[in-house]
């Protein structure tokens, strides 16, 4: 094999970083987590060794997202602020959480509870996830919503563009009244990995809430991906902006079509030698974003750019 494609638990990404390197394919992943992409970048010197590239974190988000931030900050005048908001919803909600699963169960829970990584007045900060609730307003039939602080969304990023930025965040949309439930779920304790005892027997909270939100989470429906990344400079503002639906043809999902598409286009440009630096890199320095916008609209997938003046 000339590329590799994980797709699996990220928890498996960084022992199969280095089965690729030791294969000498080149290698990227979904990502998901911090501390294991620092793992991997760990494996740098062996990938150059090896003659390989790896790129982490090269799904929606950490991926697309982040790639499309790192992009807007080049093009924008003195750039100050970049703001990430993705979400991928049901088409069609239903109470309490109005939410379905739309990728790794695990993966949900250790966006909400590991802390998020930002850019706060120059300064490298972590913030509690589940906070700073904020509304925002996509077109009908989406309209009001909700974002809030989760972890993983921007994975090298905020190291990326310290110094170049005053401040960076990343949140996650929901429909509103998501984090309220959520946070008293984490606050009373379902997710937590500290064993309790019952009927005799220990059980950890966080694998059962999980097994819950399988069974009862499960994608019943359609589902939509939205993403709107904004980038502001001292005299403009750059807005990238994707709504993504099923596609009822293929029976790929919005979040398939928007973690998996942008993923694939990677390893083929690895693969093609339209990405050629060796070594453990964050896909912001050598993925070049505006063919991959090219090749994800070939695809179907859509990304509108709009620059607006700032007064």
């Amino acid at each position: 094999a000339n590329v590799i494609v994980s797709a699996s638990d990220y928890s498996l990404n960084d022992t199969l970083t280095r089965l690729a390197i030791a294969a000498k394919a080149c290698f990227c992943d979904l990502g998901g987590n911090n501390d294991v992409v620092a793992r991997q970048r760990a494996q740098d010197g062996a990938a150059r060794s090896a003659g390989v590239t790896v790129i982490p974190d090269c799904g929606l988000a950490p991926g697309l997202a982040g790639l499309l931030a790192a992009r807007g900050v080049e093009l924008v005048k003195d750039p100050v602020r970049a703001q990430l908001r993705v979400g991928g919803l049901p088409a069609h909600p239903k109470p309490p959480l109005n939410y379905s699963l739309v990728f790794s169960v695990r993966g949900l829970t250790n966006e909400y509870l590991e802390p998020s990584e930002v850019i706060r007045d120059g300064k490298l900060v972590k913030v509690q996830t589940m906070t700073e609730v904020e509304e925002l307003t996509f077109p009908a039939p989406y309209g009001k919503l909700e974002a809030f602080h989760t972890s993983g969304g921007v994975s090298t990023l905020t190291q990326t563009l310290a110094g170049k930025l005053r401040d960076l965040d990343y949140k996650t949309i929901r429909y509103p009244g998501h984090a309220a439930i959520v946070k008293a779920l984490i606050d009373l304790g379902f997710l937590s990995e500290e064993p309790l005892t019952v009927d005799g027997v220990k059980v950890k909270p966080r694998p059962v809430t999980e097994a819950v939100f399988t069974r009862s989470l499960s994608l019943g429906d359609d589902d939509v991906v939205l993403l709107r990344v904004t980038v502001e400079g001292k005299k403009d503002r750059l807005v990238y902006q994707l709504i993504d639906t099923k596609n009822s043809k293929t029976g790929h999902t919005a979040m398939a079509r928007t973690t998996g598409y942008p993923t694939a286009i990677i390893a083929l440009m690895m693969a093609d030698g339209r990405i050629k630096t060796h070594g453990v890199v964050p896909g912001e320095h050598v993925v070049p974003v505006d063919t991959l916008i090219e090749e994800l609209a070939k695809r179907g997938v859509r990304i509108d750019t709009q620059r607006e003046h700032v007064s």
